[in-house]
Order: structure tokens, then C-alpha cells, then sequence
């Protein structure tokens, strides 16, 4: 598989390591992931190697090496989260979806992030899921709240066998 990147290398012609980031924001963005070919070709651009790439990129918490799944869950762990429980409400959610932190699932369905501060404190504990808030998460509601996104994939795949 070949990843075409040749676009964003010409925003960045004769570019070096101060280009670095940027590449590897608008790489992220157009591939959804940092594959480890994209790492590959971003080093040949700037002339670096790729094992300087990846360890720029696994320095910052934004940049992710697998796709994301389908449904994509945001855990809170900021202060007002944290107070209200946002530790057990991660755990929940590991055991449920089998992943950790970062992880896909092997089906492609759900993808787990933990973040530090949502927005959304005098909600907490929040979970965000493909952008849809969920307000005082509790360990019981975790299953549920899952639950619904596995149905509504579920109705979709059901919707294009139709």
C-alpha cells in the first residue's frame, strides 16, 4: 500500500525539522492515523530518519499509529471528572471494549482515548462519543451507553445490506 502524501510535502517544499509537527498534523489528518509507511515518507521528505519521526510523534498525545474505529470514545480525566469518579468510569470502559487507551478494536468498531479536560465539567463525569456527550457517567451506565453505539452500527450495517 502506498500512501500518497505528496500533497502535503508540496505546502512543504525544501522543508526541514521545524516542518515537522505540521507535517505530521496535516499527515494525521488526511490519513486518519500515522501509518508506519507515513512516518517512513515524512523522514525521506525532511531528510531525517524515521525512527527520529516516530519518537517526535509518540512524544505528543495527539498523534495516533492506528485508525480509529468506527466509534470513537473520549474518556475525561480532568479535575472535576477525576473527582467524580472518571478512573473507575475508564476502567468500565477498557473492560467493556477490551482495549486500552489508544487501542482499536479488532472489528473496527470502537476506538478509546483518554483526554485531559473535555470542556464539559459541570457535566462530569463526561465520556464523549464521536462527538456526542455523555453527562454523569456512572460504571452502570457504561454498558449501556456502548450498547447503543454497537446497535445503531449494527442498524447501519443492516441499512447498506438492504
Amino acid at each position: 500500500m502506498t500512501t500518497d502524501l505528496e500533497a502535503v510535502f508540496q505546502r512543504y517544499p525544501n522543508a526541514s525539522r521545524d516542518a515537522l509537527i505540521p507535517i505530521l498534523q496535516e499527515a494525521q489528518q488526511e490519513l486518519g492515523y500515522l501509518s508506519r509507511e507515513a512516518v517512513v515518507q515524512i523522514g525521506h521528505h525532511l531528510g531525517l530518519p524515521a525512527s527520529k519521526i516516530y519518537g517526535v510523534a509518540t512524544f505528543y498525545n495527539q498523534f495516533r499509529f492506528q485508525p480509529q474505529g468506527r466509534n470513537h470514545v473520549q474518556v475525561c480525566r480532568g479535575t472535576a471528572c477525576h473527582v467524580k469518579g472518571s478512573a473507575a468510569i475508564f476502567e468500565a470502559v477498557k473492560r467493556e471494549l477490551k482495549i486500552d487507551a489508544g487501542q482499536t478494536s479488532r472489528d473496527g468498531e470502537f476506538s478509546l482515548e483518554v483526554v485531559a479536560c473535555i470542556g464539559a465539567c459541570g457535566l462530569a463525569p463526561v465520556i464523549c462519543v464521536n462527538g456526542n456527550f455523555h453527562a454523569g457517567v456512572s460504571t452502570k451506565s457504561v454498558a449501556k451507553i456502548l450498547n447503543s453505539y454497537r446497535r445503531k452500527g449494527a442498524e447501519h450495517d443492516g441499512d447498506e445490506a438492504a
